[in-house]
């Protein structure tokens, strides 16, 4: 891969097209260069303090409130109000960037909010990421247009759905941009390029910047945001609290300090999320070694039982409390096409999700295609008629710690462990190609729900579970069935690459923190072998 240019001590090492180039002048690139130099180190001292926390979770020290925040859980305090237009939030849809189609559905689809997505539902090919900010600077100007095949144009309307974007999580990098020497993080790279060529274009037209913030595991990783926030406004002469983020609460860990991120981000902050996917992964993750934490099938494991209940209405509660909007999750459901019995299933299924959302309290929720739009929407129309329900504060039992960790009993199943198996390693293939969302079998997965397949897996054959038919899971018998799912897929160099990941991460005596950190290695080589 040959240095396309290097200015201002930032090398840009992805090839650029004469009209993606425009993003990345010299003046962007000092930006994204200070940023580097200022919060790199930091940022990566918090990535080190995660291994310390699991290396105590390991040892049998659970997760618990942080004594020394104490005072920010027991005071009275509100974070700033949210500007106008991020009033009603009852409906948001998300989706990667990189597609141009996509981008423009999603903000004609009537959702209030569109969460363009460079993490979880964007695999970080360069030529997508790259695009990808391309149709949202577009986007931002009213310009972005695209033609399909069979010469339908589409473009955005005159009420498009207010933007919020999704950058990386702090522990991945972008390796086609280097900065003293060493890849930029990708998380940096996402927010720079978008907020430098965007903000003032927003701000103008009567909007902020507004972001997503991904995989947080704590208020301090919160407090690294908050002050990259503020050195970013004040470095582009923007007005102090300008930029609004929403943080997903998608670790384990931040669920014992929900208060204190609002704390720390409360003049920027556009209130918190239930991740609930990420959730279930990091709950696996962090709880890994203790077999009373083992997890049935995903199928199992849902939103009104044990712990994802008491995060869901620990979220509210905090939220509310402090004058922030409490966003509910993804229901992965999508439309299903030439099965009129199989759709009406899923419809309902969306609708049952997001009446529980808005009855718990929730003041929003997400859809993943603009075919759900409208059954969400008519749920929470329904229900909330003011455009949030802040003013309500939950009455319920106070949570605890061990309702933070309690686990969801249910069946391990053959079925479930081949849906494991099959889906996984279709999704890293996918993933290995350039797709980041995918539906398979009338789901729409992302790199979320493929690491709950291969953490599953893990912990199955770590723990031995047993299977609902008496038979324990070994590593003999999922190589059994593996080999059996991957003979019903296509032979392609993306599926045996990510057999060959998956059976890595999934039969490792250790456990990978996340499938995108080794995965990025071997897409990095199929991009270079192109």
């Amino acid at each position: 891969m040959s240095q396309d240019y290097d200015t201002q001590g930032v090398q840009v090492l992805g090839r650029v097209t004469v009209d993606q180039k425009e993003l990345l002048g010299k003046e962007c690139l000092q930006f994204l260069g200070e940023l580097c130099t200022r919060f790199s180190g930091e940022r990566s001292s918090l990535i080190a303090a995660r291994k310390e926390k699991q290396d105590r979770i390991d040892r049998g020290v659970l997760p618990d409130f942080p004594a020394e925040t104490a005072d920010i859980r027991a005071t009275s305090w509100k974070v700033a109000p949210v500007p106008d237009f991020l009033l009603d939030r009852r409906v948001e849809i998300t989706g990667p960037s990189g597609d141009a189609k996509m981008v423009i559905n999603a903000f004609n689809s009537g959702a209030k909010v569109y969460m363009s997505d460079f993490e979880d539902a964007q695999s970080p090919v360069w030529k997508g990421m790259i695009q990808g900010q391309r149709n949202l600077y577009d986007s931002v100007r009213g310009d972005l247009h695209f033609r399909s095949d069979d010469g339908k144009e589409y473009s955005i309307n005159d009420k498009p759905s207010v933007l919020f974007v999704r950058p990386r999580g702090l522990h991945l990098d972008e390796r086609h941009v280097f900065s003293g020497g060493k890849p930029v993080p990708g998380s940096f790279f996402d927010f720079a390029v978008f907020l430098f060529n965007n903000a003032k274009e927003q701000i103008k037209n009567g909007y902020s910047p507004c972001f997503y913030i991904p995989k947080t595991e704590g208020y301090l990783e919160a407090g690294l945001w908050d002050r990259i926030f503020s050195f970013s406004e004040s470095y582009l002469g923007i007005r102090a609290g300008t930029i609004k983020a929403t943080f997903l609460i998608e670790t384990l860990p931040a669920a014992f300090e929900m208060d204190e991120i609002l704390h720390e981000v409360r003049n920027h902050s556009a209130g918190l999320n239930c991740g609930r996917w990420d959730y279930i992964f990091s709950y696996i993750k962090k709880l890994r070694n203790g077999e009373e934490f083992l997890l049935p099938d995903r199928s199992s494991v849902t939103m009104d039982r044990g712990f994802l209940l008491s995060y869901s209405k620990l979220l509210i509660r905090t939220c509310h409390m402090r004058g922030a909007h409490a966003m509910g999750g993804m229901s992965a459901y999508i439309p299903v096409k030439n099965d009129e019995a199989a759709n009406r299933k899923a419809m309902k299924n969306v609708a049952d999700d997001k009446m529980r959302e808005v009855l718990l309290g929730h003041d929003g929720t997400w859809v993943a295609h603009p075919g759900l739009v409208g059954v969400a929407m008519e749920t929470f129309n329904g229900v909330m008629k003011t455009p949030n329900q802040i003013h309500v504060i939950p009455d319920h039992e106070a949570i605890t710690a061990s309702d933070l960790l309690k686990p969801i009993h249910g069946n391990v199943t053959e079925t479930g462990l081949r849906v494991n198996l099959r889906v996984g390693i279709q999704y890293i293939a996918a993933w290995l190609e350039g797709r980041g969302a995918v539906p398979l079998y009338n789901l729409m997965e992302d790199a979320a729900t493929a690491e709950i397949c291969r953490s599953q897996v893990w912990q199955w054959i770590r723990h031995g579970a047993l299977l609902e038919d008496g038979r324990i899971v070994t590593g003999n018998l999922v190589e059994q069935i593996l080999r059996d799912e991957v003979a019903n897929l296509k032979d392609t160099v993306f599926t045996r690459e990510a057999e060959k990941l998956f059976r890595e991460m999934i039969f490792s005596s250790g456990f990978a923190d996340f499938l995108t950190t080794g995965a990025y290695e071997r897409l990095l080589e199929l991009e270079t072998s192109k």
